[in-house]
Formats: structure tokens, C-alpha cells, sequence
């Protein structure tokens, strides 16, 4: 059964899937459902070796279970109380218009007193509030740059307050820079949050000269806060550093629960989370909002526990909800979580290419613009709150310098990237033209993130990921998106989506030849990431290869898949998996047999660490059964007309890996005598040594003498 041809199959089952989705893929140049092209083809090895080089940590590395709102957990959200008025949430303040216009000094009005006690009782101060401090106090005015959620407002509110003033009056954002000394009559303090600033509208320092004339003679204060700006000219900001989380953890329990405060902070969810980088303001705020209402019960401290999950989660909504951000710089923050850690410079590439895709949805009646020159990569990593650093990256020349860009909370990327394909659903078409754009890149770095990246999606929405990206480049005749079809279905078995298996069985007896060599590509990349599937993997692979109609391709790509099963995983699925094979010699049909040897062999010819002969020599020699099971598999193979010579080339390989490891020299020594049998045996092995040459053309190596000596034992005494 195809994917196409379900029928009446229930709704998990994988059969079912593409047949659900409106608009599924198809190739620029058709899908005739011929073969394959194979004339750009890869050894299944060099495949698998890009897998692991490319696929990022939140994929291999630990805890690549999700949880949270946004996959499949519980509902997260920063509860625990509310944070009242602008105490440390350092947001922008949006104004927007309807009907008729009112004017700036309309819109302004006194800040109540009792939300300035408030915020004061429990605000978190420090060396750079006090340096401020002291300069509002001689100059009147401060201009406070800070980025985005640090507490800037809520600082410039406790700044005014500080000095004691009898009203603290705030300023509409819209008001011009050069209407600024109008606006300050009344005496007191004056606070103007979020100027919106640009090009054409800059802050200059003769605007503050003017301010400064009238604040003077009506006797009050102002503080103006705004972002990381150049449109600063002949201004000197003062930089505003928030307190860190700690600080703000202490102040709100000293007023909360001040009795309970170091027990509190002893607790191992509470440490873990003061100990995470880049934390803001706000989110120690909810944090200790949470945190003054525990209880001591299981259920409250596995509540703490989750906490960074679920604060992780609301930032990601903030950023992709955020009305204010631009398409731009949403763009690059799901670039860079499909391209977290990984070159900075290719994360900014790609997020242009996803920007453009962006603005045909959004605006299709305009042609997409890039900008040629935009935000510096600091700033760019600052708003997506991430970090770049210079290092060596592998590549086919050697280790080359690059700066390499990742989020600072290694959940981001998972989370970024479900969150805007579950709840964004009308961001999915350009999301999926990028995904397909980045599948036909020439780069394997790229096409293995984006296959990460929609097995993410595929994770969060089996059935759309399928219909939308994954059957597409499976059923495609080019070379790459077949692969990352391949890779994504291997990487999702990663994220506990156990339906996967049951898909790439189906797909292995698929009418489709791009469906089944994308399954049988798949199948054989999972014994390393995998190992407890490589049995039914290997059960797929067998029962494909009892069809007569394999073509020479299709072939060559089950043997190289059946290959990997025994290359890769920890020592006892290995041998498991060579028992299994040894039981296909015997238990199942002639096109079976002949798969296991050509495997078998295949794996021996294989001198990368790593490989058959080091696990061999390194652990299975010494345990009785696998060394067993494969002096019977050698012996089979060396008897074989189909695989005697590919045999005998493999074992040359395992010669010339005794060269240089003296493990393998003594592993073949004690492997040798089980392989002669009968005269025709010893008469083959013999011919094989005599006539071996060294890997670069020179002499016989030493091992191959030392071997011959084992094979004629009378000759040697």
C-alpha cells in the first residue's frame, strides 16, 4: 500500500498521511514516477558521516525530548501571580491611532503614585542604576539606552523616583524630538519611554541643550529611554546594565517572604534557573512570583523545575507575535534556530532568502527588497538573544576559522520553530518553499538542517511535514532532496515518532522508486542513531530484498543500507545484528542470502575508525558467539562464486588496518584458522597474502607474513 492508495487505514496509520494535505509537493520538473536519477549518487557511508557532522545538538544531543505547551506536554505559562505595570518587563509601548489624531500633550499624563511605591518596594538596583542616578541629578537629563527587556522603563521610573519628585509625569512616545522642551512646564520628573528614532528622526544633542534650559527653570527632571540607536548624533547615552537575576529574585522574596529567602534560593530548580545565561528582568520577576507562592510540594517544585521551559516558550511567542518586529528580523531568528551553531554568516544568508519568501506571502502585489546593509551581527544576536564565537570548523580542506552563532538557551531552536508551525499556520507556505529551497542546496550542512528542521515539524504535525516536504523530495528524481527526505525520517525516529518505522517499512515495498530508496536509505542510517532498531530495520531491508525486480540501483542501495547495520552502535546490538545476519544465510531465500553476504562484506571493506574490523578486534573477538558468528559469514563469503573476490579485497582491507593497529594483527591471527576448512580454503588464502602488496604499491606488509606463517604452520616451525 502506498501513501497515496490508504484506503480505509485509521488515522495513525503513516499510510494515511500525505492523502490529508491540500497541496502537496511537486517536483519543478515533474514526477513521471520513473527511476530515479542516479547520476549524482553517494556512498552510503559518506551520507551517514554528514549526518552526524551536520545535525545540531538539539537533534543528537541530550534531552531531545520536548516538552511544554508546545509539544505534547502540559500547559506552561508564566504564572504565579501577575507583574504589574512596567516593573521589569522593559517592553516597547505601542500607541496607534484610530479616528481623529490627539496631540502628544494629550496623550501624557502623572504616573500614579501607588504603582511608584510598588515597583519601588521590590525593584533590584545596582552599580549602573547608581552611576545614573547620580547623573540625572547634575544634568537633568538622561538619555538610558538599553536593549530590548531589560527593565530600561522600569529603571527610569525608579531613577525619577530616587530624586525624591513630587509627580513623575509620562511622556507620549510620539512626541517630536524638537517639540521635547515644550513639553516639560510642569515641575517634577518626566519620563519618555521607547522614542521611536530613525534617520530622519534623530535625538540631538541640541534637543537636550533646550530641555535642559527649560527643566531648569521649571525645577524638574527627565529620563528618555531608548533602544541601541545610532540616530544619537552629539548625544552620550548612558548604557543601561540590568541587575542580574539573582538580584531581582532577592528583592521580591525580601518583601514577600523574607523569612524563607535562602531556603528558597538553595532549592536545585531555583539554582539551575539563576544559573542560566542571558536571563531578563521580567522573567526573574514571574520566576520570583512563582517562587514566593511554593509550597513544598512535589507538585509546586516540579513547577519550578519547569519554569525555563515554559519561559523559553513565551519568548518565542513574544518574538513571532510581536507586531512591532519586522519580518526581517523574524526571518533570521528561525534561520538561526534551523542554523544554531553553525557559521553566522550562513544563518544570515539563508534568513534573507526566508525574508524574501515572507514578503511574496505578505505583500504579493510588491517585489521582495533586501536590504544591501542592515543591523550589525551583534546587534542581530542580541535581539535573538544568542552569542557568536570564533572557532574551528571541520571541513573537507581541514579546520577552518568561523564565527559561529547559537542561542544562549540550547531549547530555543526546537521551540522557535514549532511554535511558529503550529501556531502560525499562515507563515507555512513560505516556510515550506524555503525548506524545499534549502533541500536543493549544494551544501551538505544546509540540506542536513533543513531535514533536522522538518523532522522538528514533523514532530509537532506528522501529517503536513509529510504531505507539504517529506514525500515530495522522497518521490523527487534529484539527488539531495532524496536525502533529505532520507535524513529527515531517520532524525525523526530520534524525537520519538515510533509511526516513522512503520512508514519506511511500507515505503520499502512502495510502488513509487524514490519512496523506496529513500526508505531504504533510511532504514540503514539508523543503527548508530538507533541501534535497538537495526533488527527490524534489517527485517525491512530482507523482506524488500525478496522482490525479483530490484533494479541494479536499488540493489546497490540495500546493500550499502544492510552495510550500515553493521558498521555503527555499541558492541552488543552489533552482535546481535550479526547473528541476525548469520540466520539469513540459512532460514530465508537465495535473494536474502546473496544481500547478507554483499552486505557483510561491504561492512568488512571498511578501514574507518569505528568500522566492522575495529569493533572486531577492539571487543568481538573476545566474545565467543560474535566471533563465531563472523568467521562464519567470512567463510560463507570466501566460498561464494558472487562474493569471493570482494572477500578476499576485504580482507586485504583488514591486512592493511594490521599495519597500523596491533589489535587487528592479532584479531586476524586468531580469526585465520576458522576460516580454512578445506584445501581450497588454505590454497585461496595463501594466494591472497603471497600476492599482497602495501597500500601505497611497496612490499608485503608484516602482517601478511605473520598470517602465512599461521596459515603454514609446519613451514613456519
Amino acid at each position: 500500500m502506498t501513501v497515496s492508495e490508504a484506503g480505509d487505514a485509521g488515522p495513525d496509520d503513516p499510510a494515511t498521511i500525505p492523502a490529508q494535505q491540500p497541496t502537496p509537493y511537486r517536483e519543478p520538473h515533474g514526477d513521471d514516477g520513473q527511476e530515479p536519477d542516479e547520476e549524482r549518487t553517494q556512498e552510503a557511508r559518506a551520507a551517514q558521516r554528514e549526518l552526524f557532522a551536520h545535525t545540531p545538538d538539539f537533534i543528537l544531543g541530550d534531552g531531545t525530548g520536548f516538552g511544554g505547551s508546545l509539544v505534547g506536554g502540559s500547559q506552561h505559562g508564566v504564572s504565579g501571580g501577575h507583574v504589574r505595570g512596567d516593573v521589569y518587563l522593559g517592553g516597547r509601548t505601542e500607541v496607534h491611532h484610530h479616528g481623529p489624531a490627539t496631540t502628544a500633550q494629550d496623550a501624557s499624563g502623572e504616573i500614579p503614585r501607588e504603582r511608584l511605591e510598588a515597583l519601588a518596594a521590590v525593584f533590584a538596583a545596582g552599580p549602573a542604576f547608581d552611576a545614573a542616578l547620580e547623573r540625572l541629578r547634575e544634568e537633568r537629563v538622561l538619555v538610558l539606552r538599553g536593549a530590548h527587556a531589560t527593565g530600561r522603563n522600569a529603571a527610569a521610573l525608579m531613577l525619577l523616583h530616587r530624586l525624591g519628585v513630587s509627580a513623575v509625569h509620562a511622556l507620549s512616545p510620539e512626541t517630536a524630538p524638537a517639540a521635547l522642551s515644550g513639553r516639560l512646564t510642569r515641575p517634577g520628573g518626566h519620563v519618555l519611554r521607547d522614542l521611536p528614532l530613525s534617520r530622519n528622526r534623530p535625538l540631538r544633542d541640541t534637543h537636550l541643550f533646550a530641555a535642559r534650559d527649560q527643566l531648569r527653570t521649571s525645577g524638574g527632571y527627565l529620563v528618555v529611554t531608548v533602544e541601541n540607536s545610532p540616530h544619537l548624533p552629539g548625544v552620550t547615552p548612558c548604557a543601561w546594565v540590568p541587575p542580574g537575576a539573582p538580584d531581582v529574585v532577592r528583592a521580591l522574596l525580601a518583601r514577600h517572604r523574607p523569612d524563607d529567602a535562602e531556603a528558597l534560593l538553595a532549592l536545585e530548580p531555583v539554582t539551575g534557573f539563576l544559573a542560566a545565561p542571558d536571563r531578563r528582568p521580567a522573567e526573574a520577576a514571574a520566576f520570583a512570583q512563582a517562587l514566593t507562592a511554593y509550597d513544598g510540594s512535589p507538585r509546586a517544585l516540579a513547577g519550578l523545575a519547569d519554569f525555563g521551559q515554559a519561559t523559553v516558550e513565551k519568548q518565542c511567542r513574544d518574538w513571532l507575535s510581536d507586531p512591532a518586529a519586522g519580518l526581517r528580523d523574524k526571518a533570521f531568528l528561525l534561520s538561526l534556530a534551523v542554523f544554531d551553531q553553525a557559521p553566522y554568516v550562513l544563518a544570515a544568508e539563508l534568513a534573507d532568502k526566508l525574508f524574501v519568501h515572507f514578503q511574496r506571502l505578505q505583500h504579493p502585489e510588491q517585489s521582495p527588497e533586501i536590504p544591501v546593509f542592515g543591523p550589525t551581527a551583534e546587534d542581530r544576536l542580541a535581539l535573538a538573544r544568542a552569542e557568536g564565537e570564533l572557532r574551528d570548523e571541520q571541513t573537507e580542506w581541514g579546520a577552518v576559522p568561523q564565527f559561529v552563532s547559537r542561542f544562549r538557551d540550547e531549547r530555543t531552536p526546537r521551540v522557535l520553530l514549532t511554535e511558529v508551525w503550529t501556531n502560525h499556520p499562515s507563515a507555512r507556505p513560505a516556510l515550506v518553499e524555503w525548506l524545499r529551497q534549502l533541500a536543493r542546496d549544494g551544501r551538505p550542512l544546509v540540506r542536513t538542517r533543513a531535514a533536522a528542521a522538518t523532522a522538528l515539524l514533523a514532530a509537532a504535525d506528522l501529517p503536513s511535514a509529510m504531505a507539504l516536504l517529506v514525500d515530495g523530495w522522497a518521490r523527487s528524481r534529484a539527488f539531495g532532496p532524496r536525502v533529505t527526505a532520507a535524513n529527515t525520517l531517520t532524525l525523526a525516529l530520534l524525537l520519538d515518532l515510533p509511526v516513522v518505522l512503520r512508514l519506511l517499512t511500507q515505503w520499502c515495498s512502495d510502488t513509487h522508486p524514490g519512496r523506496r530508496w529513500t526508505a531504504i536509505r533510511a532504514l540503514g542510517l539508523l543503527a548508530p542513531l538507533r541501534p535497538d532498531l537495526a533488527g527490524p530495520a534489517l527485517g525491512a531491508l530482507a523482506a524488500r530484498a525478496r522482490v525479483d525486480a530490484s533494479s541494479p540501483a536499488e540493489y546497490a542501495n540495500l546493500t550499502e543500507s544492510a552495510a550500515l547495520l553493521l558498521s555503527g552502535g555499541p558492541g552488543r546490538r552489533r552482535a546481535e545484528v550479526l547473528a541476525e545476519f548469520v540466520r539469513l544465510l540459512y532460514l530465508d531465500t537465495p535473494a536474502v542470502r546473496d544481500l547478507a553476504l554483499a552486505a557483510f562484506v561491504r561492512a568488512c571493506d571498511n578501514a574507518e575508525d569505528g568500522g566492522l574490523v575495529g569493533w572486531y578486534a577492539e571487543t568481538g573477538m573476545y566474545e565467543a558467539d560474535a566471533a563465531r558468528d563472523l568467521a562464519t559469514l567470512w567463510r560463507t563469503a570466501l566460498n561464494d562464486r558472487t562474493h569471493t573476490r570482494p572477500a578476499l579485497d576485504a580482507l586485504r582491507t583488514w591486512v592493511h588496518v594490521a599495519v597500523r593497529r596491533a589489535d587487528t594483527a592479532m584479531a586476524l591471527e586468531l580469526l585465520l584458522p576458522a576460516l580454512v576448512v578445506t584445501a581450497d580454503d588454505r590454497k585461496r588464502l595463501d594466494h591472497a597474502l603471497r600476492t599482497l602488496r602495501a597500500e601505497d604499491g611497496g612490499p608485503r606488509p608484516a602482517p601478511a607474513d605473520r598470517l602465512l606463517a599461521v596459515l603454514h604452520p609446519a613451514s613456519a616451525h
